[in-house]
């Protein structure tokens, strides 16, 4: 890949749409080849890891299961915890759980009662934001559960689906953003 292309624009060139899945209507954004690209996959960790280094972040949390890909090789770089919050069911120990309205159905996010210790600053990361609403649960999981949400992170974010109002009490920050006029395809 050239090292002259931005990194968006090297993201997007991994990032597959898939037209009509999960359901008819839908353009799937697609992170698999993403994934399979070893030096773009580590230039988003890197990113991440470029934006987050001074900030004094306690915690990644991922959200299941794409932000674990994302949040788990970030946390590591940056020496600190990386928790992961679950769909319902999945954690084994006492969780704080959120349901949520999401583009195509509804879901309920859990996060251990105890997985942060006093106060950590967190950021909160996922793949994909459309309409705000895992976010929104998350970021409310984690203060509940006592964390401070220091910035909402994602790789990709669908601005036609005006999720980044949703989460207007926190900052809020993508590697990449299709906009409707976007020459990839409708959202």
């Amino acid at each position: 890949m050239a090292e002259s292309m931005s990194l968006e624009a090297r993201l997007k060139s991994e990032i597959r749409a898939v037209p009509d899945f999960p359901k008819p209507g839908i353009l799937f954004r697609d992170i698999t080849p993403l994934l399979a690209d070893v030096e773009t996959f580590d230039a988003c960790i890197e990113d991440f890891v470029a934006r987050y280094r001074s900030q004094n972040v306690d915690a990644i949390v991922g959200v299941e299961s794409r932000g674990f890909l994302f949040g788990a090789p970030l946390a590591l770089r940056l020496g600190c915890a990386f928790v992961p919050m679950r769909k319902a069911g999945k954690l084994p120990a006492a969780t704080f759980r959120r349901s949520y309205a999401l583009e195509y159905g509804e879901a309920t996010l859990e996060i251990h009662r105890d997985a942060f210790r006093s106060g950590p600053r967190v950021v909160l990361l996922d793949d994909l934001l459309a309409t705000g609403g895992t976010a929104l649960a998350g970021a409310e999981l984690v203060e509940e559960a006592g964390g401070e949400v220091v910035e909402i992170a994602f790789v990709i974010e669908l601005e036609a689906l005006a999720g980044r109002a949703s989460l207007s009490r926190w900052p809020v920050h993508a590697q990449v953003v299709y906009t409707a006029d976007d020459a990839s395809g409708p959202q």
